[in-house]
């Protein structure tokens, strides 16, 4: 019986290693994680806007020198920001200003191919629409935005928001094909958390085209308004290496904790169409209206992905962030691609991350998510999405 032994798609029975681990780059500041459960303390801008409140800031970021940005509404709350080491940026509207954008922008009807967050760098509130959004559908919802104010931006997207039903060495059913994103296990059984588009609770899903190599059955999910759900293994147990994330080449990167992404935060996404890609989060608790429903609160980025990468993994430093919901572009004309947070599907289903063994073979509490200042990298961003099938 064939198992999903790590993430990304890596089989029992492919070729790995446990010494071929991949490194990811390092970088400076970063909280501690307590266990292998539970995730990463929030970081200094997170624990500033909480005490200062949302109606005095407008969320943080990490600056391309690696220093943490946080920004305000008043000179008070920018003394404090300075007083706690931080860069406070002075904004005309705070979060409680642009949350209310966002709720209003989701109360007007429903328009398909369309997505919006909260730049917090800029102070806006971003629309963006596909190339399926009629030019009715985009002046009705425009004039929603010019209603609300001019910190809305309105900005059109070459591709089409879709979500990505292929995988990174792929895991095959009726349904569909997706990828493993990450193993999780509720302390009796293991499962695979995966996107919740993947397929209906029920769905078999196998190693091979030929379905001979069982891999496990869908049990829990929620698509839309949210997007992840678990396939069960068929064994029970995930096996050998499944803290591991495939990352092409027969080598892996140790996967060790758990916690929310950061806007301006360098992130890795392993898929079998492109690859290991990376990039930066652009923002957080964005909105996509997908062809088959909405999803909210999902982290957005410009971190390269494919038609083949849906379901993948999402993380930095080792540390698990997300799984690849979907997006519009490619690797070539750039794009945008949306991430499940990996935290908060933990806490719906009421399971756990499985976490690799350091070199000599014990589980240690993980090392906590390095920042680092913007990638060096040619940017490459997501490709062109195909409808599910």
């Amino acid at each position: 019986m064939t198992r999903l032994a790590a993430v990304g798609g890596l089989l029992l029975g492919a070729t790995m290693v446990t010494h071929a681990v991949a490194s990811e780059p390092r970088a400076p500041g970063a909280e501690p994680l307590s266990t292998a459960e539970e995730p990463a303390p929030a970081g200094p801008g997170d624990t500033l806007v909480s005490r200062l409140g949302t109606s005095r800031t407008a969320g943080s970021w990490i600056a391309a020198d690696g220093r943490t940005v946080v920004a305000v509404t008043d000179e008070k709350a920018a003394a404090q920001v300075r007083g706690a080491g931080a860069e406070p940026k002075m904004v005309d509207h705070s979060m409680d200003d642009l949350k209310s954008a966002t709720k209003r922008l989701g109360s007007a009807p429903r328009v398909p191919g369309t997505a919006w967050a909260v730049d917090y760098r800029t102070n806006e509130v971003v629309v963006r629409g596909d190339r399926t959004v009629s030019a009715d559908d985009w002046s009705g919802l425009t004039e929603v935005a010019d209603g609300i104010g001019g910190f809305v931006r309105m900005e059109r997207s070459e591709g089409t928001f879709t979500t990505r039903l292929n995988g990174a060495l792929p895991i095959l059913s009726t349904a569909g094909r997706c990828s493993a994103g990450f193993n999780v296990t509720d302390g009796k059984r293991d499962f695979i958390l995966t996107a919740g588009h993947c397929g209906p609770d029920g769905s078999v899903w196998f190693a091979d085209e030929q379905a001979k190599e069982e891999v496990g059955t869908s049990v829990r999910g929620s698509f839309p308004g949210d997007d992840y759900s678990l396939i069960e293994y068929t064994s029970g147990r995930a096996g050998e290496g499944a803290g591991v994330v495939a990352v092409g080449e027969g080598k892996g990167v140790r996967i060790t904790g758990v916690a929310d992404p950061t806007v301006g935060q360098r992130v890795f996404r392993s898929g079998s169409t492109s690859g290991l890609r990376d990039g930066e989060v652009t923002a957080l608790n964005a909105t996509v209206n997908y062809p088959e429903g909405t999803v909210s609160g999902l982290v957005e980025s410009n971190v390269c992905a494919e038609p083949g990468d849906s379901g993948g993994p999402m993380f930095s430093e080792g540390i698990a962030l997300g799984v690849t919901s979907g997006g519009s572009g490619d690797c070539r004309t750039g794009g945008t691609t949306y991430f499940q947070p990996v935290t908060k599907a933990l806490a719906a289903l009421d399971v756990r991350l499985i976490v690799a063994p350091g070199d000599d073979g014990v589980r240690r509490s993980p090392r906590p998510p390095r920042r680092t200042r913007r990638a060096r990298w040619r940017r490459t961003r997501p490709r062109r999405g195909r409808r599910p099938r």
